[in-house]
């Protein structure tokens, strides 16, 4: 099967007012995707992948059909893509998140039509929170929570979220941070977990040549929604080459700037100078498509299928 591409959608994706939903469903269906809508406490999340890991258990379909006997035989689910498609209002969401929502979609095609198993991606819903809401109102919280229940927490979760500016590979470190002042059984098994994705990370980076990579604290996404429901998660975003050696610079080399940028406290000028222009273009009407750097997208594309053995 040849493979093809989901981009011609993307304007239409981004447009303001655009049915973000409906275009997903109607997206996926054009490609001849296997995928299953998914709404678990009010939000929509597609899942994405080979038909046997789209048989569900019942507690998980409260939208769409009903799990259906199959004569597949049983997969393993070793991989899970993620990446949020919802958006902030009034912002077009070019990079937060639709371009590593279209590099997912692009990167199932690639592993369906390579015939590749044990993989699937979830496009989750309700990243965004509004004032006033807690992590817990995050979609990927109450995911979480329901794959567990229904037994479907395991594999190796990665969420790509702003992947689509920049050339320069960035990998998580926010877990770390968060987990460093607290102790247990439970936060020594999560610190286990989380070293096992990051050095999966790692390897697929080294093993693509990619020479572009640095470990850093990404202060979004929906790592802490899963972490807070259970599910250990990496987080995988990119940044320009210029804009990720000032970041890891300002890390080491600024007092406070680290623990200003984790605790979301980047209140003064000089701070909020040291955010990534990448970043400081999220969640604002800026975020658009001119900005977007698409001759990058076939590495993310590249990463996330290798992580899946693709």
């Amino acid at each position: 099967m040849l493979e093809r591409s989901p981009y011609h959608r993307f304007a239409e994706f981004i447009a303001p007012d655009a049915d973000r939903r409906g275009i997903l469903r109607s997206l996926l269906g054009e490609l001849g995707l296997p995928f299953l809508p998914v709404t678990i406490a009010g939000n929509c999340h597609f899942f994405v992948g080979p038909e046997p890991l789209l048989r569900l258990p019942v507690p998980l379909c409260s939208e769409s059909r009903p799990p259906q006997p199959t004569n597949h035989s049983p997969v393993n689910l070793e991989v899970v893509l993620c990446a949020h498609y919802d958006r902030v209002a009034g912002s077009p969401g070019a990079n937060d998140n639709s371009a590593a929502v279209f590099q997912l979609i692009e990167t199932a095609v690639k592993l369906r039509d390579a015939q590749k198993a044990g993989w699937r991606v979830i496009l989750t819903d309700k990243e965004e929170l509004s004032p006033g809401e807690h992590i817990r109102d995050q979609g990927s919280y109450s995911l979480a929570r329901a794959l567990r229940e229904a037994g479907q927490g395991g594999g190796e979760f990665f969420i790509f979220d702003a992947c689509g500016v920049g050339d320069t590979l960035i990998i998580s470190t926010m877990a770390d941070y968060m987990m460093k002042d607290t102790d247990g059984l439970e936060i020594a098994k999560v610190r286990r977990q989380t070293k096992r994705l990051r050095n999966r990370a790692l390897e697929t980076a080294r093993k693509l040549a990619m020479d572009k990579v640095l470990l850093a604290p990404v202060p979004f996404s929906d790592d802490l929604g899963f972490l807070g429901g259970g599910i250990t998660a990496q987080t995988i975003t990119v940044l320009p080459a210029k804009e990720a050696s000032d970041l890891a610079g300002n890390l080491r080399g600024v007092p406070g700037f680290t623990g200003a940028l984790i605790k979301g406290e980047l209140r003064t000028p000089r701070l909020l100078s040291l955010i990534p222009e990448t970043w400081r273009t999220l969640n604002s009407g800026e975020d658009r498509a001119e900005h977007l750097t698409p001759e990058h997208y076939k590495q993310v594309v590249r990463f996330a299928a290798s992580l899946c053995g693709g």
